[in-house]
């Protein structure tokens, strides 16, 4: 009696738990079922008759009640996740086998002999075969990118820090999080101060993402030194106050040295954006210079400099799996810095510069904010129903996920980029 291409076609896994400890990660599949098609091959011959009897046909096998259970580990290698199958297991508690063709009715009995040796080569196929599955995970893993692009000129550096911390319900994960130059080299850390399990106030949430308070500081600071953070305002909402003639009983010598001259104000940041963040309130300041700019033929004539402490509030929001936010002006205050024309009464234009500020710099940095930057949630999955924690320095998201293309995933192991 032969049995031959004994092929496994269909598992079914109708309850499965995943359960993290200090070991690992520990999977276990119960009351599994597994489909199995062969080909079976009898033949019989005895010196007292000479002719020999043979028969084939289809053999078609199901296992029932199959345990299998794996524990997997998980370590950070330079940056990069490292995953390896520390225990595989599996037991096959009944099974059973149909002849179909030939005078199958005839053998049934004799191929029932044979569901030891099915149910041990189940029992040794399955964790070879997730032994092979767990390689190619950790191929995925170890091919995830190590930082994720914001727009052309700064990435989210994404290596994972320490190791991954388990309790026995969640799974925690470090993240560099810092923004960083594109043309720059990722320098992976070995140690960072983070704080895990995430506090949700919702325990049931399947997804709590922390976000430091550093991580928006090293945004703006990005921005800052990439001197991305210059304006030149020459259109406001009241046109007339971009002419020396708007400004004749506000800085009456301005008027008298240049009449009915065109200007502009030119706008740079004096250092990067002080981000604070702290229970229910996101603040910033902003120091700023303000250059005010007489157009003359072609020629760009420096008049006064103002040097501006603005002070807005903040508020975040989630947009698909991306951070978005909005800033608003609290209040600001300014002083001379230097004046070509003589001394300045500032508190004439005070009211001038909350105009330009509201009307020109708060809708510009919100077009920006609106567009957000992408929170580090891995491709395929979209985040659902989520709230945001305000707490000291930290910005939480905690929310549900959903299968954003389940096809592709289910083809694709699990992922292949955040």
């Amino acid at each position: 009696m032969v049995l031959s291409n004994v092929t496994i076609y269909e598992i079914g896994v109708p309850t499965s738990y995943v359960r993290p400890g200090d070991a690992g990660v520990t999977i276990i599949a119960s009351e599994t079922t597994c489909n199995l098609s062969m080909n079976w091959y009898y033949s019989y011959s005895t010196w007292l008759v000479p002719i020999e009897v043979t028969d084939k046909g289809r053999a078609s096998v199901k296992v029932e009640g199959m345990e299998v259970g794996l524990t997997l580990g998980l370590e950070n290698d330079g940056g990069t996740l490292k995953l390896s199958l520390l225990e595989c297991g599996c037991h096959v508690r009944d099974i059973l086998i149909k002849l179909d063709g030939g005078a199958s009715w005839l053998y049934q009995g004799m191929v029932d002999a044979f569901k030891e040796q099915i149910s041990s080569a189940v029992e040794k196929a399955i964790p070879k075969k997730l032994e092979e599955g767990t390689l190619k995970l950790d191929s995925v893993l170890r091919d995830l990118p190590k930082e994720v692009p914001v727009d052309d000129n700064a990435s989210v550096n994404v290596t994972f820090v320490n190791g991954p911390l388990l309790t026995n319900s969640s799974i925690g994960f470090g993240i560099n999080g810092l923004f960083t130059a594109k043309e720059k080299a990722l320098v992976p850390r070995n140690s960072w101060n983070f704080q895990l399990p995430v506090l949700c106030r919702d325990p049931a949430k399947m997804l709590g993402i922390s976000l430091d308070e550093a991580v928006f500081k090293s945004a703006a600071a990005l921005y800052y030194d990439a001197k991305f953070m210059q304006w030149i305002v020459d259109k406001i909402p009241d046109q007339s106050l971009l002419n020396t003639a708007g400004w004749r009983f506000i800085i009456p010598q301005l008027y008298k040295k240049y009449p009915n001259h065109d200007m502009n104000m030119n706008i740079s940041l004096s250092a990067p954006p002080d981000i604070r963040i702290s229970d229910n309130n996101i603040g910033a300041t902003v120091y700023a210079d303000l250059i005010i700019d007489v157009l003359e033929a072609e020629e760009v004539i420096p008049v006064a400099c103002i040097s501006l402490v603005i002070r807005g509030s903040g508020s975040v929001r989630i947009v698909q799996n991306n951070l978005a936010g909005s800033v608003k002006l609290s209040d600001f205050s300014m002083s001379l810095k230097w004046s070509n024309i003589g001394n300045l009464r500032i508190y004439l234009v005070q009211p001038v510069i909350w105009t330009a500020i509201e009307t020109v710099f708060v809708p510009y940095a919100n077009s920006h904010l609106a567009k957000g930057f992408p929170l580090p949630i891995v491709h395929g999955f979209t985040l659902q129903d989520a709230e945001i924690i305000l707490t000291n320095s930290r910005i939480t998201v905690c929310g549900d996920v959903s299968y954003a293309e389940e096809d592709m995933l289910r083809h694709s192991l699990l992922f292949d980029a955040f």
